[in-house]
C-alpha cells in the first residue's frame, strides 16, 4: 500500500497546530517579502535624490534660491533636502534677530541639521527591525512546529502492534515542512536586514558629511 507523501497532502493532513505554524510562517514570510521590496525601492530613491542634489547644491547656484525651489514644490522635502532646509531654515531664521552672535546662528542651523537627520535615519530604518525578527525567529517557529508534528508520529506508534516506516513516515515528513517553511521565510529575511542595514549606514554616514559641509560653508558665510 502506497503512502502519498505530496507536499499539498502532507499540509493538509498535519495536525491543526502544525497547520497553524506553517500559516504564520507563510504570512511572515509574505510580509517580509513585501517589506523587502518596499524598503528597496525606499532606499534606492533616497540615492538617486541624494546624487540629484548634491549636483544641484555643488553647482554654485545661490543657496537661498535653492531653499526657495525646495519650499515651494509644495511636498514634504526627505533626504539631504530635509536636511538643508532645516538648516538653513534655521540659519536665515537666527541671522534676522537682533544681536544675533555668530556662534549662537551656526550652533542652531547645526542643531536643526542634526536634528533633521535623526529623523532621516529613524526613517530610512523603519521595518528593518521587523526584518531581523523573521529572520531570528523563524527557524525557532519552524522548529517548533517539527518538534511537534514527530512527537504526534512517535505518539500514535503507542496504539499499533507492529510500527513499520511507512505509518511514520507522513507525520516526519508533515512536521520537517514546518522547518523548510522556517528556513524559506528567515533566510530572505536575513540577508535583506543585513544589505539594507549597511545602504542605511552609507546613506547616513553621507548625510552626516553633508551637514559637516554645509555646516562649514554657513561659518564661511557668516565669517566672509
Amino acid at each position: 500500500m502506497s503512502t502519498d507523501l505530496s507536499m499539498l497532502h502532507l499540509i493538509l493532513g498535519a495536525s491543526p497546530l502544525v497547520q497553524l505554524v506553517m500559516l504564520l510562517l507563510l504570512g511572515l514570510s509574505l510580509v517580509s517579502w513585501a517589506m523587502i521590496f518596499h524598503k528597496w525601492k525606499v532606499l534606492g530613491r533616497a540615492r538617486v535624490e541624494a546624487d540629484a542634489f548634491e549636483r544641484r547644491f555643488w553647482s554654485g547656484g545661490e543657496l537661498s534660491a535653492l531653499y526657495r525651489e525646495i519650499t515651494e514644490k509644495g511636498e514634504a522635502a526627505d533626504g539631504m533636502e530635509d536636511i538643508f532646509e532645516a538648516g538653513f531654515h534655521e540659519f536665515t531664521r537666527l541671522r534676522t534677530q537682533p544681536r544675533a552672535e555668530s556662534a549662537a546662528v551656526l550652533e542652531g542651523s547645526q542643531r536643526a541639521m542634526r536634528v533633521a537627520l535623526a529623523r532621516e535615519e529613524d526613517r530610512l530604518e523603519q521595518h528593518l527591525s521587523f526584518l531581523a525578527t523573521v529572520g531570528s525567529t523563524s527557524p525557532y517557529i519552524g522548529l517548533f512546529g517539527t518538534v511537534w508534528g514527530i512527537m504526534n508520529a512517535f505518539r500514535s506508534l503507542g496504539n499499533v502492534h507492529q510500527a513499520t516506516l511507512g505509518m511514520v513516515a507522513p507525520g516526519i515528513a508533515e512536521a520537517l515542512i514546518a522547518t523548510a517553511m522556517g528556513l524559506f521565510a528567515a533566510i530572505p529575511a536575513v540577508v535583506a536586514y543585513n544589505r539594507f542595514s549597511n545602504d542605511v549606514e552609507r546613506l547616513v554616514n553621507r548625510y552626516d558629511t553633508f551637514v559637516e559641509e554645509f555646516a562649514n560653508l554657513l561659518h564661511r558665510q557668516v565669517h566672509g
